[in-house]
């Protein structure tokens, strides 16, 4: 079989069953279809696959094959800063907004992107920066969501927030989530904000159970940078993640800036992706919930 892809990548977390089972076709596949299947070492091992550091994944794949959730996607997406190699999710999750092909489809779904019948889709990135008032900074890119939230305290948070130089409120709450079109439908909706299309460059800026209940999500072009600043309060701890994982801690005078970057994401989609039946399956849209209660 002639394809472009020669260099295949597996990520996922093998010792789940649920993913240990499709991983093993995937292998099986590629290995048949002429490619060479490549993994970081731990799962190289148990596949017989070709051991890559996780550093060099990018840089040496001409597809990297996500097994799992939306976190393993987001795993995935973290091995591919400043570079273009595509990434395509296999669903063993429970939402899968982001690995949008089930086990079922795997096989037809590989068959025809090797045809090259497939779509790519480019989406945007943010990259987030913790500046100390020491000087120090602290950097990370998100497909998702930037969180700044309350740790170790039960009391709120104080901060500023300002979006491209101009002053913007001053929240008290539990923190604020600042997400890209494709983290819209993760904690950033679980929070009351939008859903977002993801062929849109915007932001939506989402506060986490705000003190005052004017103080409502905000959707901006993503070319606006966002800065946030944490308060001076007695007994606050905050903390900043990116993507589900810490950036850091943000003490009272510290800087939380938030920008688009260049560095974006491609998804490769088999035919028939539907980005708003995806939207129907996930959320369960258009099921009357008050005829299933009286059938049953």
């Amino acid at each position: 079989m002639t394809h472009e892809f020669k260099k295949v990548a597996l990520v996922g977390l093998y010792t789940d069953e649920r993913v240990a089972e499709p991983m093993r076709a995937i292998d099986g596949y590629l290995t048949n279809a002429g490619a060479e299947v490549l993994a970081q070492p731990d799962l190289a091992g148990w596949l017989g696959a070709t051991p890559v550091d996780a550093a060099e994944i990018a840089a040496r794949a001409d597809l990297i094959v996500a097994v799992g959730g939306d976190g393993t996607m987001l795993h995935a997406a973290s091995l591919v800063p400043g570079t273009e190699t595509p990434l395509l999710g296999i669903n063993r999750g429970r939402l899968g907004f982001l690995t949008d092909v089930s086990p079922a489809e795997m096989e037809d779904s590989f068959d025809q992107i090797f045809a090259g019948k497939y779509t790519r889709e480019s989406r945007m990135r943010l990259r987030a920066s913790l500046h100390s008032a020491d000087g120090a900074e602290r950097s990370a890119l998100a497909l998702n969501d930037v969180v700044l939230q309350r740790r170790d305290t039960g009391r709120m948070l104080d901060f500023e927030t300002r979006i491209a130089g101009h002053y913007v409120n001053t929240h008290m709450g539990d923190g604020l989530i600042v997400s890209t079109p494709t983290g819209s439908t993760a904690y950033a909706l679980s929070c009351g904000g939008p859903i977002i299309s993801p062929d849109l460059d915007a932001v939506v800026v989402v506060p986490i159970c705000p003190h005052t209940l004017s103080d409502r999500p905000l959707v901006i072009p993503a070319k606006q940078p966002i800065e946030v600043t944490l308060l001076e309060r007695d007994n606050t701890n905050a903390e900043v993640s990116v993507d589900g994982h810490s950036l850091g801690d943000l003490d009272a005078d510290d800087r939380l800036t938030i920008s688009q970057t260049d560095e974006r994401i491609t998804l490769i989609h088999p035919p028939g992706y539907d980005y708003f039946e995806i939207l129907r399956s996930k959320l369960h849209w258009g099921r009357d919930s008050r005829n299933q209660r009286w059938n049953d």
